[in-house]
């Protein structure tokens, strides 16, 4: 499986972007799926996730400002990010979700998502 993050860059604080990951195959649409994040000398950390029904869950420091979905007819997952911080600086990698709600495949490149203040 072949998953493909983009859509990171450099915003301002405040500022908004819009991440897609994009996968082979059946990925998206046969497994729930969420968008990790890892800062620079921080473990990897999920950041939002969506099961199969659409149901949503989002880590406490991201909630009202992040905004996970999906399109299973393009296989493709999206991460709107909103009022960017500049704790969010860090590169976002996508992946379904293993029963313990890490990563089920290998990852892939990521995105790097910069937010200066």
């Amino acid at each position: 499986v072949e998953v493909v993050e983009s859509g990171g860059g450099l915003v301002q604080a405040g500022g908004s972007l819009r991440l897609s990951c994009a996968a082979s195959e059946m990925f998206v649409s046969d497994n729930n799926m969420g968008w990790f994040r890892q800062a620079p000398g921080k473990q990897r950390e999920l950041v939002a996730s969506i099961t199969f029904g659409g149901t949503t869950n989002y880590l406490e420091s991201v909630k009202g400002r992040f905004t996970i979905s999906r399109d299973n007819g393009k296989n493709t997952v999206y991460l709107q990010m909103d009022r960017l911080k500049s704790e969010d600086t860090a590169v976002y990698y996508c992946n379904a979700l293993n029963i313990y709600g890490s990563g089920l495949a290998d990852w892939g490149q990521g995105t790097q998502v910069t937010v200066s203040s």
